[in-house]
């Protein structure tokens, strides 16, 4: 498992133990949205800030490599689907793990909506990816979305206790989750997760609120924050970045952390 280890320090700090994600797998469900036309020069901001990893999929590693500027950790996404397919909460894997390595990969992520309809079939995916990646020392991050018929509120602590506990007994050594409103419940989730969980930056928001998000993710015992939207569509996503690192690296607060935006 050396090679696991030393592959997860290319997306977790090694100093802190956290980490900041920015997830640019958005091109295969929404198309080219804004922030993602030019996604090398998304990737030179956002690795400027101070980003540990990017995620996204085979075009990102083929396209998106600089060559250039700060290096940055590579999570191979192996989920997809589209926004305009029949059921979008069904994720197919569409790429494996050992393409993955051979493109230079430091890790791998898969997406898994719990409660959907497809449920059994995403949650048999996670455990084989999972076990290609023992095999291969390959570290991989679970997506736990509550999502489906049942769930009538995605940020129920109860669900997101659940997915985030099925993530870990499947074999993921990152979970990537919602934030369900606030320190203490949050806190709930991080101590049922035996493994490092981050949480989702969420739909477009000021960033202020996004701030405060972290900061209280962070309180709640959270291992970092896996930005998307609210990053690469900032105005200046180094910047946005650079203030999350000061919450999730340095301690500060996301009162400090809004000063950096001003400057």
């Amino acid at each position: 498992m050396r090679g696991k280890e030393i592959r997860l320090e290319r997306i977790m700090d090694r100093n802190t133990g956290r980490t900041i994600i920015v997830p640019l797998d958005h091109g295969v469900t929404l198309g080219p949205i804004p922030g993602l036309v030019d996604v090398g020069r998304t990737i030179d901001l956002v690795a400027e800030g101070g980003a540990n990893a990017v995620i996204g999929h085979v075009g990102l590693a083929l396209h998106g490599h600089r060559g250039h500027g700060r290096d940055v950790g590579l999570i191979m996404h192996l989920s997809a689907s589209t926004s305009i397919g029949p059921d979008p909460n069904d994720k197919v894997l569409v790429n494996t793990v050992t393409n993955a390595l051979k493109m230079g990969a430091d890790g791998v992520s898969v997406h898994i909506n719990v409660g959907a309809d497809s449920e059994a079939r995403m949650l048999e995916d996670l455990g084989r990816v999972a076990v290609t990646c023992m095999e291969w020392g390959m570290p991989l991050l679970a997506m736990m979305y509550p999502r489906g018929r049942k769930v009538s509120d995605e940020h129920d602590l109860e669900s997101v206790k659940l997915s985030a506990r099925v993530a870990a007994e499947l074999g993921a050594d990152i979970v990537k989750t919602v934030y369900t409103g606030d320190a203490d419940s949050f806190r709930e989730v991080t101590r049922g997760c035996p493994v490092p969980v981050v949480v989702a930056g969420g739909s477009k928001t000021d960033e202020a609120a996004i701030l405060d998000l972290v900061e209280g993710a962070m309180e709640g015992g959270a291992a970092g924050i896996s930005i998307g939207r609210n990053a690469f569509q900032h105005p200046a996503p180094d910047r946005l970045i650079r203030a999350a690192a000061l919450i999730i690296h340095e301690g500060r607060s996301a009162e400090e952390a809004v000063e950096i935006l001003k400057t």
